[in-house]
This record gives structure tokens, sequence and C-alpha cells, in this order.
């Protein structure tokens, strides 16, 4: 009988349950007798390599990119759980859902008190993924199955 797949990510958040994972140390290799991890950073394994029992998600959504990763994943897992205060709840990303966003990215790029940007201008380049108007937790985005706060 072949080990179930399990697949992880980190959206919008400190990393912090993938690193809670890390942490078992050698009890890892245990569990790597149970389960095989497909797309995750865990194995860097970067794109899906089938359907999965099981999707672990740690993060909320506060960009583009992130709505894309969390649907990729109910796409492809038969089980999708929030991981964590920040997948489940929005998290600390979540405290600038009261400051509207123009206002954010002002103070991050033109008038944080550590800020040098003689030019003015926020980024904006086709590569960076856009933000959202808040961070939202991740069973605002797609259907959670089970929650690990």
């Amino acid at each position: 009988m072949s080990k179930p797949k399990v697949a992880t990510a980190s959206l919008a958040g400190c990393f912090g349950c993938h690193m809670s994972l890390l942490d078992i140390d050698e009890r890892i290799l245990k569990l790597i007798e149970l389960v095989d991890f497909d797309k995750s950073p865990i194995d860097d394994i970067k794109e899906f390599t089938g359907r999965c029992t099981v999707g672990l998600i740690e993060g909320g959504c506060a960009n583009e990119e992130n709505v894309r990763v969390l649907q990729d994943f109910r796409k492809h897992c038969d089980i999708l759980i929030s991981v964590g205060a920040c997948a489940t709840m929005g998290g600390i990303p979540a405290m600038r859902n009261n400051i509207p966003l123009k206002e954010c990215l002002d103070e991050a790029y033109l008038n944080g008190p550590t800020v040098h940007n003689p030019s003015g201008i926020i980024p904006n380049d086709k590569e960076i993924p856009l933000c959202l108007d808040k961070v939202y937790p991740c069973h605002e985005v797609v259907k959670i199955d089970y929650y690990l706060p």
C-alpha cells in the first residue's frame, strides 16, 4: 500500500508552523516512513506531482499570489487543513486590516522613519503580486476541511 501524499505551503505569515514541524528533529525520519511529502518547502518540491491526500496551509492571504497558491492546493488536495493563527484567523499580518491599504503602502515605501525612496514611487513591477485590500483567513478564500489553530 502506498503512503499518503502530504503537501504544505506557507502564505502570509511567519513560517513558524513549518519551523515547528521541522523542530521534531530526528522524528521527521519516522514521519517520512508514514507519508510522502509532495509540494512543500520541507522537500523543496515546487509543483504538485499529482493528487495529495492532505494539504497543510499556514498563513493567510495578503496578496494575489497567496490566493493563487491556496486555490491550487484546494484543487490538488483531498483534505485541506488551515494550520496556525494566520491561516485560521489572519494572525499578525491581519493587524493591517484596520488601516486602509494605501496608508500601509505609503508608510512602508514613502513615509516610514527609515524609508529612503527619493523617487517617491511605490513598487509596482508586474513581478510583484498585488496586495489585497486586507489579509483574509484561508476559509474566506476556499473551502477548508479542518482547522489546527
